[in-house]
């Protein structure tokens, strides 16, 4: 059995529906949405890889069909839930390729929550079932979509930031302040590709290897995005025991005498590791050298550790102010923070910096789990809900509209309200707007048929996903 068997990629309780469905019905088209969350917009990405790796051309085969169906009457426990007949159907009459059809937003472009980002339907009325058979799989573009929408607003904190502290010849340095170094805290090498690319359409300073491979793989990347420096661990720094961090502060220096070095610094005592070693038996070294030290703290409380390094930072080595009022170390000389980094601690950390008078190009950030793991489908409240349909030749205006209990014992409307009919988003002076497929005549539909009946129809390379974010 094929561990990637389409027909095995779905919620148990999909295999039933071929015969919940009312008698009659031809049509199934469901649209998904972020309905709120964490953030007010959200960044579309990662539907390609899923259309290229389990949707397009031929998708299964007979023998995937005999796999799946013993397969599930084990699951059921008794025949007749899952309905070979239907998949045996797609073989025969349209050569294992999926009768559906999916618009999508373009990926990379970020659209208010509450709008639609992608619709789904059948094109052959014998496979009704199909359309939401599909949502097991193609819901999970809720986790690339999170962590570029993660990324994405990140780097609008830094900009503020640098708007506010840094003056505008070094604005370029944006590009590498969020590192990912997330790959060892995912649950999975295939997480790792779509969400170290994911944040790869927002910065470049990634240790996730793979995500680079996965935007060639996938979306044509027309060059490496994810850029990296050499960097110790305390494997590295710890080898000779404290008595022999000196020896080993050395070394490193010596084992790249130039270009930017990152070093973990907190083996055993960084504020003397920042005062006596690299601020003081080894300070001239660093500001000759063609290049950059990157000292990286990896514990205690970030801001009150940030805070000290860098006025330990200043009187060893000197600063600058620059036109902005805020103090600059020297270029040879920078601090990177990657323990305890995540959306929150980021503003904390840099508003601790402005309120100190240092400029946020001193820092930079490394985050791990919290960027690529620390997610999941209710931070941007990610849903698939079936809103029209056709039964019996007859158009039906689908929707759910479930009441609750507020906090105060109120009856209100849910936010889990969904919309009803087939779909436009448009885009005006006023902004995104969810419309019916038919309304306003004059504003093009932003969603664009990606996939019909097997077929890729629009594709994507890295490079415009990464204009458009």
């Amino acid at each position: 059995m094929k561990t990637n068997n389409l027909l095995l990629l779905a919620d148990a309780y999909k295999y039933s529906h071929h015969a919940l469905y009312y008698p009659g019905t031809e049509k199934i088209y469901s649209y998904l949405e972020s309905r709120g969350g964490m953030f007010d917009e959200t960044v579309f990405y990662g539907l390609q890889y899923f259309l290229k790796e389990y949707l397009q051309g031929e998708t299964f085969t007979r023998a995937d069909v005999d796999a799946a169906e013993q397969l599930m009457e084990q699951v059921f426990g008794r025949k007749g839930v899952f309905k070979r007949e239907n998949f045996d159907y797609i073989l025969n009459k349209h050569g294992g390729r999926l009768p559906v059809r999916i618009k999508a937003v373009p990926e990379g472009m970020a659209v208010p929550v509450r709008q639609v980002l992608m619709t789904i339907e059948n094109t052959d009325p014998n496979c009704y079932w199909l359309t939401n058979f599909l949502e097991t799989l193609l819901m999970q573009v809720w986790y690339p979509s999170t962590v570029a929408t993660l990324s994405y607003q990140v780097r609008k904190v830094v900009k503020r930031y640098y708007d506010e502290t840094v003056d505008a010849e070094a604005h370029g340095g944006i590009d590498f302040v969020l590192n990912d170094f997330g790959f060892r805290g995912v649950s999975s090498v295939e997480s790792a590709g779509l969400g170290g690319s994911a944040h790869l359409l927002s910065f470049m300073g990634s240790d996730t290897v793979y995500a680079s491979v996965f935007a060639q793989q996938y979306y044509n990347a027309d060059k490496v995005y994810g850029l990296s420096v050499p960097a110790t661990e305390h494997s590295i720094m710890t080898l000779l025991g404290q008595g022999g961090e000196e020896k080993v502060f050395d070394h490193v220096l010596n084992a790249y005498p130039d270009g930017i070095l990152s070093c973990v610094s907190d083996s055993y005592d960084v504020f003397n590791a920042v005062t006596n070693l690299w601020g003081g038996v080894f300070k001239d070294r660093i500001l000759a050298r063609n290049g950059r030290l990157v000292v990286r703290p990896d514990s205690g409380d970030p801001v009150m550790t940030l805070k000290t390094i860098f006025q330990l930072l200043f009187e060893k080595f000197g600063f600058t102010v620059n036109s902005k009022g805020y103090r600059v170390l020297p270029p040879q000389i920078r601090v990177i923070q990657g323990d305890g980094v995540d959306y929150d601690s980021i503003q904390t950390i840099y508003e601790a910096l402005k309120k100190d008078g240092i400029s946020a190009e001193n820092l930079v950030l490394g985050m791990g789990g919290a960027l690529l793991q620390k997610v999941n489908r209710d931070t941007q409240k990610f849903a698939l809900k079936c809103s029209y349909a056709e039964v019996d030749g007859r158009p039906v205006m689908v929707q759910k509209s479930p009441k609750e209990m507020d906090e105060n014992g109120n009856l209100v409307q849910s936010f889990k309200t969904s919309k009803a009919g087939r779909l436009k988003l448009v885009r005006d002076s006023a902004g995104f707007r969810t419309v019916a497929e038919g309304a306003e005549a004059g504003l093009p539909d932003i969603l664009e048929t990606v996939f019909e009946n097997g077929e890729i129809k629009k594709e994507y390379t890295f490079a415009s996903i990464r204009n458009q974010a």
